[in-house]
């Protein structure tokens, strides 16, 4: 990928949570689907391993994170490893512009909860776009 239009996509690990889960879909629908030619997840886990080749990719290319609780997990992890968080994305918030889509499951959502990871990836594109904008500026 072309440095200077790639972002990283680090989401939350939250195992077992269903917030965990929505955010996770909605960066593979990020980066599967709606920018694959910019877009790579990431996975939290093994920055807080300290893995170094994934160290060096998240200090390479601007963050969006994805956080499923107000921990943010994800956005520190890779503030402390040396990347730039381009942008925050936080489940609740999604949830909260679309409370019709009650998310549930955790190994597999309902379609709610597949809409709102759908709903949550488009809003991911949107900054997607604006990040490799400002890069080209």
């Amino acid at each position: 990928m072309n440095e200077s239009k790639h972002i990283v996509v680090v989401p939350c690990s939250g195992i077992g949570k269903t917030y965990g889960t929505v955010g996770r879909e909605a960066a593979y629908t990020l980066a599967e689907d709606l920018r694959p030619a910019c877009a790579e997840v990431v996975a939290l886990s093994l920055l807080v391993l300290g893995d170094e080749n994934t160290r060096r990719r998240v200090q390479a290319a601007p963050a969006i994170t994805i956080d499923g609780c107000k921990l943010a997990c994800a956005s520190k992890m890779v503030a402390e490893s040396g990347g730039q968080v381009a942008y925050e994305a936080n489940v609740l918030d999604t949830f909260r512009r679309h409370r019709h889509l009650k998310p549930k499951g955790i190994a597999e959502l309902n379609p709610e909860g597949q809409e709102l990871a759908h709903k949550m990836a488009e809003e991911l594109a949107t900054a997607a776009d604006r990040i490799i904008g400002k890069e080209e500026a």
